[in-house]
């Protein structure tokens, strides 16, 4: 598999840091995760608190760093049917992953959340994705990521999606629960391209990869800790996209 150098390098840092407090502490063999680094946020209210009655299908596109861990914690949400690892905001010439990865392709590293609102609402998916999922104060960089491939975004086509996103940001910024501005983007309108088979289901395919285990599944953990009303065990699994 193709991976960045910045990934190469992160996937290194951690396997050292890893093997070294392995080595230091009393718990031989166990794995060792990065401190987490989820917020306690307020729940959404008012305008950012957004009910679809009747409704059993809706999408939300989340870009939050690299896709692996965001896909991997929203599989993790009770009520989302499918999260797919793909690209947002470039061409269709651009969409694939030795490109992105480089960046200057406009794309983003996002993933295609598909869930059932009368389970889980758009607000309750927002907490998660602001709480847990990353740092959304970051600009253009998540964890050992740089580039803006790896920007936080939310991408809605449906209007009062974006309101409602929007209001939820303008209530994190007024509750002063982060140190610094919530930098999140929040568009419509872009075509969202699903990545390549090798990157779907990353998180539970390779659990024991040292970039998953220092970066990601604390993000797990986070989530099973912060909201176990949400948390499911079993994560949803995506069929690869090439038999789709």
């Amino acid at each position: 598999m193709t991976m960045s150098m910045e990934k190469w390098v992160a996937g290194g840092i951690a396997a050292l840091v890893a093997g070294l407090l392995v080595l230091a502490g009393s718990g031989l063999g166990r794995p060792v995760h990065a401190a987490p680094a989820s917020v306690d946020v307020p729940v959404p209210t008012g305008a950012a608190d957004l009910r679809q009655p009747g409704v059993h299908r809706a999408q939300v596109v989340f870009a939050g760093g690299c896709f692996w861990g965001v896909q991997g914690v929203f599989q993790h949400v009770k009520g989302v049917d499918g999260a797919v690892s793909g690209y947002i905001g470039g061409s269709a010439a651009d969409a694939r992953y030795p490109r992105v990865s480089g960046g200057g392709t406009g794309h983003a590293e996002a993933v295609q959340v598909t869930y059932d609102p009368s389970r889980v609402s758009l607000a309750q998916l927002l907490q998660v994705f602001f709480s847990v999922v990353h740092d959304p104060t970051q600009r253009d960089r998540q964890g050992p990521d740089r580039g803006s491939q790896y920007r936080s975004a939310v991408h809605a086509d449906d209007a009062a999606q974006r309101a409602a996103t929007l209001a939820y940001i303008d209530q994190l910024q007024r509750s002063g629960v982060f140190a610094a501005p919530v930098v999140t983007r929040v568009e419509g309108g872009r075509r969202f391209y699903p990545a390549e088979d090798y990157h779907q289901n990353y998180l539970a395919l390779h659990p024991d990869a040292a970039y998953i285990r220092f970066y990601d599944l604390p993000k797990i953990e986070a989530l099973k800790r912060q909201y176990p009303a949400l948390y499911r065990d079993a994560p949803r699994l995506v069929m690869p996209v090439s038999v789709r």
